[in-house]
């Protein structure tokens, strides 16, 4: 998945789409656009239809519903942040962890719209499917694998690893929303954001 102008995920295009899966992808990419531009308040069957020039129907017809809808753009936020975390060619685990962290803050910042939308059910759905649920367990794997991999590193303390890396995200997590959110109370976001990761993995290291 590729980022484009801030705020707005792109799928992945297919080099040949029947019309159908076009008309799909025109109605999740219209949903981006109103949701980054208006808010999630604004992301309603109506204004999405109307923002990609078709009849309401044809949001039913392809995805069910609003739920259905809001379904595909929770996946495109998930899998954006799963290829972020990513290892990008770093041996080092250090570097691996702290780079994850790094691009984590990014997309968030890049991409708040989403990112509320995935964590703060800011588009309310009555059930959000399993496909999405399984895609935010695979995100959270992908971090599970760095604590792993710095683990048989001898660079964390040996422990659950599953644990580790829950404390982590939840304090990555935590500082994002600080941010997004306008309400952190230091001056240099990114500084505090690096002393922040810098003091987690000191209490997540191996003791010398």
């Amino acid at each position: 998945m590729d980022s484009g102008a801030p705020g707005t995920i792109t799928a992945m295009g297919a080099s040949a789409r029947t019309p159908s899966r076009d008309i799909e992808a025109a109605l999740i990419d219209a949903a981006e656009r109103v949701l980054v531009r208006d808010g999630p308040d604004a992301v309603t069957v109506r204004a999405v239809a109307a923002e990609a020039g078709v009849a309401p129907m044809g949001v039913y017809n392809r995805f069910g519903g609003k739920d259905g809808l809001v379904d595909e753009l929770l996946a495109r936020g998930f899998s954006g942040l799963r290829d972020a975390i990513a290892a990008h060619g770093e041996t080092d685990p250090v570097q691996r962890l702290a780079e994850c962290g790094r691009r984590y803050r990014e997309f968030a910042l890049a991409h708040p719209a989403h990112y509320v939308a995935m964590f703060d059910d800011a588009i309310h759905q009555e059930e959000t499917s399993p496909a999405v649920e399984q895609l935010a367990k695979a995100t959270f794997a992908e971090l599970v694998g760095h604590v792993q991999y710095a683990m048989v590193g001898g660079v964390l303390a040996q422990a659950d690893p599953v644990r580790v890396a829950q404390q982590i995200w939840s304090s990555v997590h935590g500082a994002v929303q600080l941010e997004i959110k306008g309400m952190l109370q230091v001056p240099d976001a990114q500084q505090a954001y690096g002393e922040m990761i810098a003091t987690l993995f000191r209490g997540l290291q191996v003791q010398q």
